[in-house]
């Protein structure tokens, strides 16, 4: 995970499950992050950046990591921190080309409607919705780990 200088004294992830390398694992892994972040009384416009974050590189890894694995699945961790949330996920599928993340370049609009890209928006969106991104091969596991800059209260 992102290392964080002044981290919540003794945080518990509030997410912390592995999920089928699927669609349907990609959603309910989304559905428990919601319920975490409003229970942390995050803000509705920083939930939804954290789930678009979140929806892209769960959906990265499952096209592209796990695609034609047998039992493909993925384990997400996020843990509050005096900075945001900590994220972290990991699998067992293929590593990212060149062992790095793609830049992410920002996609061309100033162009015909039919040549807008259907796709290609992704890493362009986790680099800026995330910060201290980070992904290392270990031992034959995939870990990227990122800081969602969001605000949390204690939970009631």
């Amino acid at each position: 995970m992102p290392r964080d200088p002044t981290p919540v004294a003794a945080a518990e992830p509030f997410v912390s499950a592995e999920y089928p390398g699927t669609p349907s694992g990609v959603r309910d892994a989304l559905c428990k992050v919601r319920s975490g972040l409003v229970a942390l009384r995050t803000g509705e416009e920083e939930r939804f950046s954290a789930e678009l974050v979140l929806a892209e590189a769960l959906n990265n890894i499952v096209e592209h990591a796990l695609s034609g694995l047998q039992n493909p699945a993925f384990r997400l961790s996020l843990k509050r921190s005096q900075d945001g949330v900590l994220v972290e996920i990991r699998d067992r599928g293929r590593p990212m080309p060149a062992n790095s993340p793609p830049l992410g370049q920002a996609p061309t609009l100033f162009v015909d409607v039919a040549d807008l890209p259907e796709g290609g928006f992704g890493w362009f969106l986790i680099r800026e919705l995330a910060r201290d991104l980070e992904y290392e091969r270990i031992a034959g596991e995939n870990v990227l780990s990122f800081r969602l800059a969001i605000h949390h209260s204690e939970p009631a």
